[in-house]
């Protein structure tokens, strides 16, 4: 059983990183796969009663690998950690099968009093790079969590969450191995692009109204700025 778990962690490393040329490599040179295999003997221990022991060995992933897990964390089956610097996982959190972590993310509390304060992430889950999921909230299986996203509310099965504060984009009717930071849609500028579109509709008409009446209007700066805007974030879409 404990060869089948190494296996697959390898097989994960190598399956979800096109950078990883070898088992060799990926054993020797993978700090999060380093991170993980020691957090499982610290996980052991941990639920053991053995707490000192298991806090240092966390305590030593943490100096070895610059990735901080709790050891009394529940992690599943093939979880990868890419790169992993920065990343931390809290005392009570519970990961799912097959999640993918990028560096820097982190899975917090939010309170002081004992009991679940750390999210449970579902199976499939892709938490991007800078990423941070804080309390007692559920990341539903298959759901992508962008790059520097602040998440404190549960999030739905496939759903896409991007900004700060979390907010829920899109959803996917199948789960999502990897990340495509660049294509992630962006609710802010969305609704700027909005609220330009409104006003340009707006201008034309009250500059319609002002010709029937006689009126001359001069193209002033603002609207022309207006209309570079609008440009700009139509090639950005």
């Amino acid at each position: 059983m404990v060869f089948k778990t190494l296996r697959e962690d390898i097989r994960a490393v190598i399956a979800r990183d096109p950078a990883a040329r070898n088992v060799v490599e990926v054993i020797c040179c993978y700090p999060g796969l380093h991170a993980l295999w020691l957090h499982r003997v610290a996980g052991f221990l941990w639920r053991h009663r053995c707490q000192l022991p298991a806090r240092m060995l966390s305590f030593l992933g943490r100096f070895l690998t610059g990735i901080e897990i709790h050891p009394g964390a529940r992690i599943g089956r093939r979880f990868f950690i890419d790169h992993g610097a920065g990343v931390v996982i809290g005392e009570t959190a519970e990961i799912g099968d097959d999640v993918l972590l990028y560096q820097g993310a982190v899975l917090g509390g939010t309170t002081r009093k004992k009991g679940k304060r750390h999210p449970t992430v579902g199976n499939s889950v892709v938490i991007g790079t800078g990423a941070v999921v804080l309390g007692n909230i559920t990341i539903g299986d298959g759901a992508r969590i962008g790059s520097g996203s602040v998440v404190v509310n549960s999030v739905p099965p496939g759903a896409t969450v991007v900004g700060i504060p979390g907010r829920v984009t899109g959803e996917r009717g199948e789960p999502l191995l990897d990340l495509e930071h660049g294509r992630l849609p962006d609710p802010v500028a969305e609704a700027i692009r909005l609220v330009l579109r409104e006003q340009a509709r707006l201008e034309g008409r009250l500059e319609k109204v002002e010709r029937q009446a006689g009126i001359t209007v001069s193209q002033d700066e603002l609207r022309q700025r207006i209309k570079e805007t609008m440009d700009e974030f139509s090639q950005e879409g």
